[in-house]
């Protein structure tokens, strides 16, 4: 889906893909994230997605007053995840708003994973 604003010099027609891309840049910048998600629908498996698809681990969703971001990430062991999933709430949100002009709606997160280092 496509969403669409108008102005007074005309519309801007925005992709999802290009929001969920702005979105896991934001989102791979902020402390103890490693990176975006995928789950294998078939096996439950989660596959840590290389930086250049960070797109496949979230989802927008375009609604009549704004949108909402799904977003699966992997976290660093050791570091509090509810401060991790803070941040990325308070940052996309914040970049969405400001740089786009959207209005976010809800963004959420879900740990699919911790990479713990030896």
């Amino acid at each position: 889906m496509v969403l669409k604003t108008s102005g007074s010099l005309g519309e801007v027609f925005i992709s999802n893909s290009v929001i969920a891309e702005i979105a896991g840049a934001v989102a791979g910048k902020c402390y103890g994230v490693v990176g975006m998600a995928s789950r294998n629908k078939k096996d439950g498996i989660v596959n840590l997605l290389m930086p250049d698809s960070i797109t496949k681990g979230i989802n927008v969703t375009v609604e009549d007053d704004g949108i909402i971001v799904d977003m699966h990430i992997i976290v660093e062991y050791g570091i509090n995840i509810n401060t991790i999933c803070k941040s990325i709430v308070n940052r996309v949100r914040y970049t969405l708003e400001s740089a786009v002009g959207l209005k976010v709606n809800r963004i959420n997160v879900r740990v699919e994973g911790v990479r713990v280092d030896e």
